[in-house]
């Protein structure tokens, strides 16, 4: 069972402001965080790899799960689950490296990729994105919420909703069908702070309650 709040510890956007991501992450993690999705699209350097091996300690420390983004035997390595975009490994291959028990989630945008990642070996599939985002340099077209409900009735698995979501519009997107939402921007406060992120993810935890 998905909690209700995925968030993002995006390396780009935290380099952007200056943060650390294991600083990052372990705000969150006091906030009340359940899960983390280290999510990095640059090389993995042996640098970052200590990072997310210690990223995976503060997690089990606070009883959280750790995903790693699109890399099957980093997230192998350090006994994480798994998060793939479509156009990184197949599930069915990713599932032999990570073996049976860690969690695996995969990337849809649309009606014809959801129905298809229905099959895949999946935990759980992620939809979107459901409003204009700027995380992403070529995002796939906005899914919308109005297109979210019957989407959610496309598959059993898990939904994590993505792309664009704020505290404000949280509700709406679950309300709409998904069981969990990702988010990446709006975890950042102004003012970034450890008291500032901490009490941001408090905030995500009650919108989304």
């Amino acid at each position: 069972m998905l909690p209700r709040v995925y968030p993002i510890v995006d390396t780009a956007a935290l380099l952007e402001r200056g943060r650390d991501p294991l600083f990052f992450a372990e705000a969150l993690l006091e906030g009340g965080a359940q899960i983390l999705q280290l999510r990095h699209k640059g090389h993995f350097s042996r640098q970052l790899f200590e990072t997310a091996r210690q990223l995976a300690v503060l997690a089990i420390r606070a009883g959280a799960a750790l995903i790693v983004n699109d890399r099957a035997d980093i997230a192998a390595l350090l006994d994480a689950g798994l998060h793939l975009g479509q156009l990184d490994l197949p599930p069915t291959l990713a599932r032999r490296v990570l073996g049976g028990t860690r969690i695996l989630g995969f990337s849809t945008h649309n009606a014809a990729q959801l129905e298809q990642a229905n099959s895949e070996p999946a935990d759980y599939l992620a939809i979107g994105p459901i409003f204009a985002t700027g995380s992403k340099f070529n995002p796939d077209p906005v899914v919308g919420l109005e297109a979210l409900p019957a989407l959610a009735r496309l598959t059993s698995k898990p939904l994590v909703a993505i792309g664009g979501i704020t505290r404000d519009t949280a509700q709406a997107v679950l309300r709409a069908g998904a069981s969990s939402v990702a988010v990446i921007g709006d975890l950042m406060p102004e003012e970034m702070t450890r008291a500032t992120i901490r009490r941001r993810m408090e905030e995500w935890i009650q919108a989304a309650a």
